[in-house]
């Protein structure tokens, strides 16, 4: 007999996915200056000397669950229904082949017969994606192999580790992965960890949030075995594993996000800029509260672009101040928008309130001025974001009051072949985070390599 609580979770479920999209109220795009703070040569000196002065013990949370399918999605596709665009892209993952870095964990025979062009394409996809060769379309993104260094080739989860030490400061690391991978994870990264990395844990995504999937008749989709289907309900359920650090300073990262060496000076320079940028924030905010005062507070904002103007009038008393400046607190760094897929910064009003938030392009009305705002967006969330889930008196804040639940997705897929669809929870940077302090902060674009193609890796900063 099924729980009351079960119960009541299908229905609610129900009753969202047979909805409509929920969509955000969009006000304006975040711009230099109106959302999103310019740091000038001389200010990125002054926060990265913040940083190596005064961060010395820091963590990095990295998911890092997702499979390496997708990068060869086109190869897969190539073998099911030959198009001209596929075609394309396979004969420039052909033409290229001795560049990746996986070439070197190839049979020599299988190496020797890719230069001759002999090679059978088809016994090569196979070899490359299957378990009967390298696995990588069942493998985790982060265990495939990025960039080739002399003799030996490193990925995401080593590159991530050895990135850190740049940043001379006591590290630990917070994966979500797959838990079946969890061994050969620590087994690739265990050489390179020395006393700068204090801890490596890893998590994954709870069961227990997971969605239920429904047909598109309203019927709630049971197994071979009578039991629920059900799925992962995106990056929204590691809100818990978040919530679990104790680190006065955590990086957000994703795994996918990592140059090769010679080209990540900018990257760690940003993470710098961001760490540093919290740490001032913080301790501006430790001196207001002491004596608050409207003017202050006033200046405080417009420093940090914090609050939309009309916001910033409703906060007129001394308890009002210290209740915002306690809230959990992100720094987000944003890159120039050349058009890449995913979410953006804006001025989003909710229930009346207008605030920050990284809004994603299937949140946004397709159509009309809603429209138009999403297109004049100038900059892109990479997702490198310094935070903190404390308040100014370093006590732990609890993150489930601080998520908006009514920002989700409907997802449409299909099980064995069966249209299904099933909701999403709050993304972790979108309604997640939707009541915290957000700042936005320009980054450089030589921060953001995101490799979501094989191809990507052919990038100059690959």
């Amino acid at each position: 007999m099924q729980s009351t609580s079960i119960n009541q979770r299908i229905n609610e479920q129900k009753q969202k996915v047979f909805s409509e999209n929920p969509e955000v109220q969009l006000v304006a795009p975040c711009v230099l200056g109106n959302g999103i703070v310019e740091v000038t040569n001389d200010a990125a000196t002054y926060y990265k000397d913040i940083f190596e002065k005064s961060i010395k013990k820091l963590g990095f949370f990295i998911p890092a669950s997702g499979s390496g399918s997708r990068m060869f999605q086109f190869l897969q596709d190539f073998l099911v229904e030959p198009t001209d665009e596929n075609r394309s892209l396979v004969e420039k993952f052909f033409n290229n082949i001795e560049k990746f870095a996986f070439f070197n964990y190839l049979p020599i025979e299988i190496q020797t017969n890719l230069k001759n062009k002999t090679q059978d394409i088809h016994q090569f996809i196979s070899f490359l994606l299957t378990e009967n060769g390298l696995n990588y379309a069942d493998l985790p993104k982060g265990l495939i192999p990025f960039h080739a260094y002399d003799s030996i080739c490193l990925n995401p989860f080593q590159e991530l580790v050895i990135q850190s030490k740049s940043l001379n400061v006591s590290s630990d690391f917070y994966f979500t992965i797959q838990a079946e991978y969890e061994h050969q994870i620590k087994e690739s990264i265990q050489q390179y960890i020395d006393t700068s990395i204090k801890k490596v844990a890893f998590s994954e995504q709870e069961k227990t949030t997971n969605s239920f999937a429904f047909t598109n008749d309203g019927t709630i989709l049971l197994d071979e075995n009578g039991d629920y289907v059900t799925r992962p309900a995106g990056h929204g359920t590691l809100l818990n594993q978040l919530n679990a650090i104790e680190e006065e300073v955590i990086f957000v990262k994703n795994i996918d996000n990592i140059q090769h060496q010679e080209f990540a000076e900018p990257s760690t320079d940003s993470l710098k800029i961001l760490g540093g940028i919290l740490h001032s924030f913080k301790e501006e905010a430790r001196e207001i509260v002491q004596n608050p005062t409207i003017n202050a507070f006033k200046q405080f904002c417009k420093q940090y672009n914090l609050l939309d103007a009309t916001e910033l009038e409703r906060t007129l008393n001394k308890e009002q101040i210290i209740e915002v400046l306690n809230r959990p607190i992100r720094i987000c760094g944003m890159v120039k928008n050349d058009g890449q897929p995913g979410g953006g910064p804006f001025w989003v009003q909710t229930n009346g309130v207008i605030s920050k938030q990284i809004v994603e392009k299937s949140q946004i009305s397709l159509k009309g001025e809603q429209y138009h705002l999403m297109a004049q967006s100038s900059h892109f969330n990479p997702v490198m974001i310094a935070l903190s889930t404390k308040d100014l008196n370093g006590t732990k804040i609890d993150l489930t009051h601080y998520k908006d639940d009514n920002n989700y997705f409907i997802v449409h897929k299909k099980h064995h072949g069966i249209p299904i669809r099933f909701i999403e929870l709050p993304g972790l940077w979108n309604g997640g985070m939707a009541f915290w302090n957000t700042i936005f902060v320009e980054i450089s674009s030589e921060s953001f390599s995101p490799v979501k193609s094989i191809l990507d890796l052919l990038d100059t900063k690959h």
